[in-house]
């Protein structure tokens, strides 16, 4: 990795080492000069993006790795290990969740692993989703024509009533997963906004973090009732985002999701 522009309030990264596993930033596991154990991450975005949603969720309670330093594209973090506390991290997401805002949105745009990840704002849920989770991705090319048209008509009328209004504005991570989990005990790599939480739900539904997270979540804050019937819609966000990194694999699952609400 280069390491020009490395943070000056920092002392030299000693015995550096590729970490696995990113998908997105190139990353390196190391020990500053002083003997501070470090991740460092070079971002295809401006690393203070990271840096906002790393502090949000530590204001809201949830286990992250200290910002370092973020400058310009270099994200230096704090290096955390286990031991695994999946029931400890599932209450940590529900208090999460528990952190409300005015509206739906965050106060930037951020990523969404290679892409943007638009967060204007809006009163209404509905709206939200429906035009920053589902209709911002179908001018990409890697979304079929016959696909994007069955999205514009769920998007014009049924894929809104299924929403409600104005459910609570909860803090969420935004992309969890077992990939973004330190140790089983450490958020990292967030997509935050204040969104219904049923988004972030659905997202776990389809993740592969074990049944203690689960468990421990449900026991803390259940899902609403309805929940079910609107988890396979809320779920268009990220198989869109997945269609977008990983091509067209994705298109199946998108098909039946339309074809499970005829629409």
């Amino acid at each position: 990795m280069d390491l020009s522009g490395w943070p000056a309030e920092l002392p030299p990264l000693v015995d550096a080492t590729p970490l696995p596993g990113g998908l997105i930033c190139t990353v390196l596991g190391g020990t500053l000069a002083d003997g501070r154990a470090v991740v460092v991450k070079r971002c295809p975005y401006p690393a203070e993006i990271e840096a906002d949603g790393l502090a949000a969720l530590a204001a809201a309670g949830a286990p992250v790795p200290a910002v370092l330093a973020a400058v310009g594209d270099l994200l230096v973090l704090e290096r955390v290990a286990g031991p695994p506390d999946w029931t400890g991290l599932g209450r940590a997401v529900a208090r999460l969740h528990r952190a409300t805002g005015p509206r739906f949105g965050w106060h930037r745009d951020n990523s969404g692993g290679r892409i943007v990840q638009h967060n204007g704002w809006h009163d209404e849920w509905p709206a939200f989703f429906v035009e920053n989770r589902v209709r911002v991705h179908l001018a990409d090319p890697a979304v079929p024509d016959a696909v994007r048209r069955r999205l514009d008509r769920a998007c014009a009328g049924p894929l809104p009533e299924l929403l409600p209004a104005r459910p609570p504005a909860s803090l969420t991570h935004g992309d969890l997963w077992s990939g973004n989990v330190v140790g089983g005990r450490w958020l990292v790599d967030p997509a935050v906004a204040y969104v219904d939480r049923e988004l972030e739900l659905a997202f776990l539904d389809m993740a592969d973090l074990p049944a203690a997270f689960h468990d421990a979540y449900r026991a803390a804050w259940p899902p609403d009732p309805g929940y079910p019937r609107r988890r396979a819609a809320l779920q268009l966000h990220k198989l869109l985002v997945n269609l977008r990194h990983f091509g067209e694999r994705y298109v199946p699952r998108i098909e039946a999701v339309l074809d499970g609400y005829g629409w």
